[in-house]
């Protein structure tokens, strides 16, 4: 029994939810996400909350009941609100500027590393060290920030890299001479 699942959804003013047979779309002031309701699960309007239900009982339903519970509340807050992770530089020389569509990071290679920013994905820039990925699709917004960091994740000596905003870096003790 999903406890997730059985939690209805509220919905904020100003979205709009359209169901065409398996297909669910959430509008609202930010953007469009669309979601393909998998068999045995059924989603229900109710004047300003969204249930979710199983029709059956067997294994795909019963997981697949929460799951589509938490990707439907995902979207309607993403449309309504949106979502940003942040990231954090930390190195001497180490900066990154952002343009239109690519993300330009100086990060201790002999040449600057690009990313290409994805269509619906915002990345900003403050004090050339701090970066902020934000969206309407936590999956996309999740994901950017994943492989950005991932471009040169924090060394356990110095510290030097870019991990997310608060994440603690586990620091090692370097090699000392014996006397």
């Amino acid at each position: 029994m999903s406890r997730i699942g059985k939690k209805p959804i509220l919905m904020p003013a100003g979205i709009k939810i359209i169901q065409n047979n398996a297909n669910l779309s959430v509008q609202g002031p930010k953007g469009t996400l669309s979601l393909k309701v998998p068999q045995g699960i059924e989603v229900a309007l109710e004047d300003k909350t969204i249930v979710v239900k199983k029709t059956s009982d067997d294994r795909n339903a019963r997981s697949y009941h929460g799951l589509v519970r938490t990707l439907i509340e995902n979207m309607v807050t993403g449309v309504s609100a949106g979502f940003e992770k942040k990231l954090e530089i930390s190195g001497v020389g180490y900066r990154a500027e952002a343009s239109s569509d690519k993300l330009k990071l100086v990060i201790g290679y002999s040449s600057p590393s690009e990313y290409i920013i994805p269509d619906g994905i915002a990345v900003r820039v403050d004090k050339l060290v701090n970066i902020v990925v934000s969206g309407i699709d936590k999956q996309l917004v999740g994901r950017v920030a994943s492989e950005i960091r991932a471009l040169r994740k924090p060394e356990p000596y110095k510290g030097k890299g870019i991990r997310y905003a608060g994440e603690k870096i586990r620091r090692k003790v370097g090699k000392s001479v014996g006397s």
